[in-house]
Parts: structure tokens; C-alpha cells; sequence
């Protein structure tokens, strides 16, 4: 047990940077920056790539390559968002995208509701109550 302790200590994370994979690069692009609010850090056409940021979050996006098999958008997860402001993201976004569940308060204390993306992927925010 000391020894795996030891082992864990030794590999430092810094962040987490998810890659969505997309062939509807543009859309997506739209997608993050007016639905959620995201700014294009890096953007390169060519190579079908892009990295998003917004608060202390960054994503990003690219379309598929010869590297990763790709068929369609497929995630078995979902992508948490954590906010103080859980009310006002809620009312920003339930008229504008299709909805996975609708707000609510949870006996985990969160307050979180979820939608899609444009690809289908699970966007759900959260909010400790």
C-alpha cells in the first residue's frame, strides 16, 4: 500500500482537457461559443482542430483522423460542469437546446439539470446546494 501511495505522488496532474470528436466541426465551434459561451483560443482549419476555453474550463474540439477509428459521435460519460449560477445557466439555455433532464435539486445536494450538444453528447451542470 506504501508503495502504490509513492507511486500516485510521483505523477502530478495539472488540468484536464477533454478532445470531442466531431465531423461537424463548424456547427460545434457555434454550438459551444453561443449556446455556452465559449471563446476560440486556437483555431486550426487544416488540421480540423480547435481549442475553446471559458472561466477555468477549456475543451477541445476536433474532427476525426486516421488515428481513431470514427463512425459517429459516441461518449459513454457525460460532461460535468460545475457553477454558481446554476438558475441563470438553466434559463439561458432550456429554450435554446434539447434538454436530457430538466432542472432539479438531488439528494446528493446538487442542483443540475443536463442537455445535448449539437453531436449528441451529454452536458450536464451542476451546482452544490
Amino acid at each position: 500500500m506504501i508503495v502504490q501511495i509513492h507511486r500516485h505522488k510521483l505523477m502530478k496532474l495539472n488540468s484536464l482537457r477533454p478532445v470531442i470528436w466531431t465531423d461537424k466541426f463548424n456547427e460545434t465551434i457555434d454550438f459551444y461559443t453561443e449556446m455556452i459561451g465559449f471563446t476560440v483560443g486556437e483555431r486550426n482549419n487544416e488540421w480540423g482542430w480547435a481549442s475553446l476555453y471559458k472561466d477555468g474550463v477549456e475543451i477541445m474540439l476536433a474532427k476525426p483522423n486516421e488515428h481513431i477509428p470514427f463512425e459517429k459521435p459516441a461518449f459513454t460519460g457525460s460532461f460535468y460542469f460545475n457553477t454558481d449560477q446554476i438558475d441563470e445557466v438553466w434559463e439561458h439555455l432550456k429554450d435554446k437546446v434539447k434538454i436530457c433532464y430538466e432542472i432539479e435539486n438531488f439528494e446528493w445536494e446538487m442542483r443540475e439539470f443536463a442537455i445535448y450538444d449539437n453531436n449528441g453528447y451529454v452536458l450536464q451542470f451542476g451546482q452544490n446546494i
